[in-house]
């Protein structure tokens, strides 16, 4: 049972919206001085306001909250009601959220070890923080909420085709993109990783007559590893090109050539690896509700 996975690199608008109606002011972030490099965990919660997380997970809200209903239709059609609402609700509580990206998160960047790299995270800093970054990271969350919308990505899907019929060099620098960024071996490995929480949550919940053991589940998984190599690739780069399409070719290349650096690669692992901690609890807990929702059990 696929879920769909965020496409970040960090990451993570709309073409047809003015130019103008994309600006937003510009968030503060410190500047990558000797302060933030004597204190690494200001450092780190600089760069996660930086990275805009705090909208992202509202996006991975509704995002879940639509998720919630399509569970609802495939294994408990009409049953769940206001109650099942409740659950997804906690499920996918923001605050939980981030509190568990930003502990994953520092953790992965090596905030309390001998490994972290203060002038490393300056770097991130700096092209994030900067006006370019801020851009970036709002159109990327813009091309997330449009989305949601089937027409929209039946639309961006078009998009995409008429793009490489037309061999546009734009779709080039997509592809460039993504594999700089291990996108999509990153999302198939996570959405991997979330289905085989969900079956465990499933089976703790008691949803199986006979149970399943480890090994069950995971062959069971692998077998969906082509259909969601298939959508991920299927909506990854309709998501690419509606984010990116209003870039210019010289921000795309800055942002091509950041994601390229030991920094940007650094990052883009942290931020995979920190956000695969959230949605492997959150699978997990979604299998569990699932099964007691489907016998019938108070949640």
């Amino acid at each position: 049972m696929p879920l769909r996975r965020i496409a970040l690199v960090v990451s993570l608008a709309f073409a047809a919206v003015p130019l103008a109606a994309q600006t937003t002011p510009q968030r503060s972030v410190p500047e990558a001085g000797p302060g933030l490099v004597a204190d690494p965990a200001t450092q780190v919660a600089a760069l996660i306001d930086a990275l805009q997380i705090g909208p992202v997970l509202e996006v991975m809200r509704a995002e879940g909250i639509d998720y919630g209903d399509t569970l609802e239709a495939e294994l408990f059609p009409g049953t769940g009601g206001p109650q099942w609402q409740a659950v997804i609700g906690l499920i996918y509580d923001t605050s939980t959220m981030r509190e568990r990206f930003d502990a994953a998160f520092a953790t992965e960047l090596g905030q309390d070890s001998a490994a972290r790299d203060p002038a490393a995270i300056a770097k991130m800093l700096r092209f994030f923080g900067s006006e370019r970054g801020q851009r970036i990271l709002t159109l990327e969350l813009e091309a997330r909420r449009a989305l949601m919308d089937d027409a929209t990505e039946d639309a961006a899907k078009v998009s995409v085709e008429d793009m490489i019929a037309k061999a546009d060099p734009r779709m080039d620098v997509l592809r460039r993109f993504a594999d700089a960024n291990d996108l999509i071996e990153s999302n198939v490995a996570g959405a991997l990783n979330s289905n085989l929480a969900f079956f465990r949550g499933m089976s703790d919940g008691g949803a199986f007559e006979d149970a399943m053991s480890e090994e069950d589940m995971l062959a069971d998984v692998w077998t969906q590893e082509p259909e969601i190599r298939a959508e991920t690739e299927a909506w990854l780069y309709p998501y690419l090109a509606l984010a990116y399409g209003p870039l210019s070719e010289d921000d795309m290349a800055a942002y091509l050539a950041f994601s390229d650096t030991a920094e940007g690669k650094r990052l883009n692992a942290a931020v995979f690896a920190a956000f695969d901690k959230v949605f492997t609890v959150i699978s997990f807990d979604l299998g569990r509700a699932a099964a007691r929702q489907m016998q019938g059990e108070d949640i």
